[in-house]
Parts: structure tokens; sequence; C-alpha cells
């Protein structure tokens, strides 16, 4: 994180204290403290010998300072826009007008956590380390429309959805009518959610390739290059807040608050002027041998729990499938 982006959450927490509670005296010094943890990864043990604090202190200002910024995720993690076509696809022939109704990506993102002893099965994902996983919608900006963190990290990106959905205390925002967000392969293929095709080439480097179907090689690199706005957020994401790499050891709840807070402060500075979104993109949280690990939708379509479920599986691949032929048409014209 760097000076700009400091002042930046600066000005944004004290004004934040000053319309709520009237009072930013202290918020500078504190939002320093929060930023040496969350941004550069100090413990607080450092952060309380750089401004002279106890531990004790400077861990009461934190959590201070991390439910504020929590509190003001409903004003900067907004629901999509379901109105209008994202820029990025109305202006880019690559895109229009086949992923017109198209207004965001899903997918998630393991964060290392410290959990007790008692939780680490629950916790522990596919590879190895303890973790949270953390379900997001971003759109074509590079922001949070939607995040959801808390999850153990052993569930399945396919449940924590599932879930989010069925449950209105997550307030999922479900697309209305055509509209649609981009899944990977780890997703069904169903209305509100366009997944590639499996068993073809799909991932940006894989393209060096040859063979295959290659109208569905062509929507799926469409699809993926697209789709690539979730994994570069969150590359952005992990690369401006260091203690995503490796939250420390404070309570589970405010090791979730600390995951929201950050995301809050990333579509703030994302809002912000000459931000610098050169950061690789995340890898992909999939690889080759999730299609024979089973799950909930790994490999293949999850089979539909009913027949409602079944005929939107079935409407939407119709679409994808309309639109692999248009798109392969259009491509042969040019």
């Amino acid at each position: 994180m760097d000076p700009d982006e400091e002042l930046a959450i600066i000005i944004l927490v004290m004004d934040y204290f000053y319309r709520k509670l009237r009072s930013a005296s202290r918020v500078p010094q504190q939002v320093m403290m929060f930023l040496l943890v969350v941004g550069h990864g100090d413990s607080t043990r450092r952060s309380g010998y750089e401004w002279h604090h106890s531990t004790e202190t400077v861990s009461r200002h934190f959590n201070n300072i991390c439910s504020r910024i929590v509190g003001l995720a409903p004003q900067l993690i907004g629901p999509p826009d379901f109105n209008n076509i994202p820029p990025l696809i109305a202006n880019n022939s690559r895109y229009f007008p086949y992923f017109r109704d198209c207004v965001g990506a899903i997918d998630g993102t393991h964060i290392p956590c410290i959990v007790d002893a008692h939780l680490q099965p629950a916790y522990r994902n596919r590879k190895g380390y303890t973790s949270q996983n953390v379900l997001a919608v971003v759109d074509f900006d590079l922001k949070f429309t939607y995040l959801v963190a808390g999850w153990e990290g052993s569930v399945h990106d396919a449940r924590v959805l599932r879930e989010a959905m069925s449950d209105p205390a997550f307030s999922f925002p479900t697309p209305p009518g055509e509209k649609y967000f981009l899944v990977d392969a780890g997703y069904a293929n169903r209305r509100g959610f366009l997944s590639p095709y499996r068993g073809t080439n799909y991932h940006l480097r894989d393209r060096i390739r040859l063979g295959g179907d290659r109208k569905k090689e062509l929507f799926n690199y469409r699809h993926a290059s697209l789709r690539n706005a979730v994994e570069r957020t969150f590359g952005i994401w992990k690369s401006r807040f260091r203690i995503l790499r490796g939250v420390p050891h404070y309570p589970l709840r405010t090791q979730r608050d600390i995951i929201i807070a950050c995301a809050v402060l990333h579509n703030f500075l994302m809002m912000s002027d000459d931000v610098d979104v050169s950061v690789p993109a995340e890898e992909d949280g999939h690889d080759e041998d999730d299609m024979d690990q089973g799950g909930d939708t790994i490999g293949q379509d999850a089979a539909p729990s009913t027949q409602q479920e079944e005929g939107h599986q079935t409407e939407m691949g119709r679409f994808r499938d309309a639109l692999t032929e248009s798109m392969w048409a259009c491509r042969n014209q040019n």
C-alpha cells in the first residue's frame, strides 16, 4: 500500500468519524495503526513499538477502526448495476453483443486463518492449510459488488454460493430476468450463471494448445478473458493488503471482519483517481485435479435438485450454445 492510498483511507475514515461521532481528533493515529497491520503486515507488537503504545491499546484501536470500516460496507460494496451494459463489454467487439446481459463475475478465494485445534479439520482446505472460503461478486471495474466471508476452507465454492442464494440473511444479488454472472467450471451452468464448456480448453494459457472443438474453445477463451476480472480483483486486493496473506491470531469473527474491511477499502481506492491496477491476476483456484474430485459440481454439471433447476440448466445450456454459434459465425465472416 503506497502513501497516497494510506492518505485516502485516513480521509475516508476521518470523514466517517466526524459525521457519525463529531469527533476525529485521534483518528489519524488509530487509522495508521490499523494500516500498518492490514497494509504492511505489521504485528500489533511492532505497531505498538512504532507508536509507543501497549499491544492492548493497539488491539483496541485496531478493532475500533476495523468495526467502523465494516460499517461502511453497505455504502461501498453495493449491488451490481443490472440496468446498464458494462463499458468493457459495450466497447469491445469480442464481448458485445454476446455478453451484453453479463453483470459481473463470481469466484471464491481462500484467505489463510488461524483457528483452534478442534476447528482445524473443517477449516483445512484441499491445499492443506486452514482458511476461510470467501465468495465474491465483482464488476468489470474490479470492484466488489458482493462478498461473504467466514465459510470453512473445506467447503466447496458451489456450496457457499448455493447457501448464499437460499438464505435471505446473506442478501445475495440474484440476477433478474436475462441477466447473469460469469462463473467457472466449479459452478453449474444455470439461469443467472454462465459457465464455460467442460472438457474444452478454458484457461487463457490453454489457447496455445491445438485440436478440440474450435467453436467451444472460442467461447471458452472469451469467457475466460472476461471472467478474468475476478482474478485481477483478487490479485490487487491481496497485494494491497498483506494481512490477507496470513491473518494473525485474532478471534475468528475478527478475522472475518478484517476480510470485509479490506474489501471495503479496496472499493474505496478503486473509486479514487490514479489507482495502479497493474497487478497480476491471482491464479485460478481450480486446477485440472478438481475435475476428478467430485464435490458439488466439479467435473460435471451439478445434479439438479428439482425439476425447475433442471429446466434452468437446460435453458442456460441452450443459451450458451446459441451464443457460441453466433460468436463463431461472426468470427468467420470477418
